[in-house]
């Protein structure tokens, strides 16, 4: 059995429009979500033998801040085939895992890592959580999946169960969604 957790970048800022996406930094509510997610994670209690994640400016400034949030520091295997990745090319950077590592988190972007979810969690009514997926998977959200897997190249075409699912305001209702003025 192996475990994957995703967790999606925190909310980014738009405010300058010449910025790159790939250096786009995070806003005030992308850092307080971070913050809140990081303590979440550490809270779930997985043990990462292996965090790979891509080095866009957002996911990095995530995970620093995760990071300080939960009073921990890990080893990241910066990964720049993350970066806006489909879910194919996602579960191809699975399958080169380390086949010690029980457990992997990877922090990317969507729509990759929620189509990772669809791709590995079968579509027969009876995953509630992946059906939340189906309607968002925002910014910070967090998902975990059990894969009954002995070795990572042996990801694509597991049936994965999703069993657990956090977005930031399931947390803090102050960063869900913001109304429209």
């Amino acid at each position: 059995m192996k475990l994957l957790g995703l967790f999606r970048h925190a909310k980014s800022d738009w405010g300058d429009p010449r910025a790159r996406d790939f250096d786009r930094d995070l806003n005030d509510r992308g850092r307080a979500g971070a913050a809140v997610m990081g303590r979440h994670i550490r809270d779930y209690g997985a043990r990462w033998d292996r965090v790979v994640a891509s080095p866009a400016v957002r996911c990095a400034e995530t995970l620093e801040i995760a990071a300080e949030a939960a009073g921990r520091s890990f080893p990241v295997n910066w990964d720049r085939r993350i970066y806006l990745a489909s879910s194919s090319t996602l579960i191809d950077l699975l399958r080169e895992q380390p086949a010690d590592a029980a457990s992997v988190l990877m922090v990317g972007h969507n729509p990759g890592l929620e189509d990772v979810i669809f791709d590995l969690v079968p579509n027969d009514g009876s995953s509630p959580l992946r059906d939340a997926v189906e309607a968002k998977f925002p910014t910070a959200a967090f998902a975990v999946l059990e894969l009954p897997i002995e070795r990572w190249s042996d990801v694509a075409g597991a049936r994965a169960r999703l069993v657990h699912l956090t977005r930031p305001r399931d947390l803090d209702a102050a960063l869900g969604p913001q109304p429209v003025s």
